[in-house]
């Protein structure tokens, strides 16, 4: 955590709270899309990122100020995913509508990404659909949210081993899939 961080966390700690605003302002919209991706609806996404900055204020107390915020976030909106997911019959899946897949992809490419880039983008997600629930959560958070394999598995209450197997799953899963889907990406005849 860096030290501006920390003299947020302490302020809000003793009263101000003021300075969670931009204590969390950089993390919005990365958490808007990882909620995204988990949930694919727009709506859902917001409220399990909402969720996720309303308990992040209620337990600050209880982070631990010598680890990294964003992955203590990242923790809390996975839980808020699965448990968004659950109350609602369903286990949290990746987006799959046309909306929501185009939010995410915006979110995490940026607008200073190119078209190419956007279109790879699109056809890794295109490819995600064969992957398990843990498999997605263990691949977005280390490979699109870049993540390290430590803080991914703090975000998801796993050992690094776990997320290692899971990831490397995830890898093998979507390099099959693209070949069947996207060969183009691999051979490199991109236009």
């Amino acid at each position: 955590m860096d030290e501006r961080e920390k003299g947020l966390v302490e302020r809000i700690l003793s009263g101000d709270r003021a300075a969670f605003g931009p204590l969390v302002e950089p993390y919005r919209d990365r958490l808007l899309g990882l909620a995204y991706r988990f949930t694919g609806d727009a709506e859902d996404a917001k409220e399990v990122a909402q969720e996720t900055l309303l308990r992040s204020f209620k337990y600050l107390a209880h982070f631990d100020v010598e680890k990294s915020f964003r992955s203590w976030l990242f923790q809390i909106l996975v839980h808020a995913a699965r448990n968004h997911g659950a109350r609602r019959g369903r286990a949290a899946s990746l987006a799959r509508s046309e909306p929501a897949r185009e939010a995410a992809l915006e979110t995490a490419s940026g607008p200073e990404k190119g078209h190419e880039d956007g279109e790879l983008r699109s056809k890794l997600m295109d490819c995600l659909d064969v992957l398990s629930p843990r498999e997605r959560e263990v691949f977005l958070l280390r490979d699109v949210e870049e993540l390290n394999v430590r803080e991914a598995a703090a975000a998801l209450g796993s050992s690094a081993v776990s997320v290692r197997v899971h990831l490397s799953a995830a890898r093998k899963k979507i390099r099959r899939r693209i070949r069947e889907k996207h060969p183009e990406i691999l051979g490199g005849d991109r236009p």
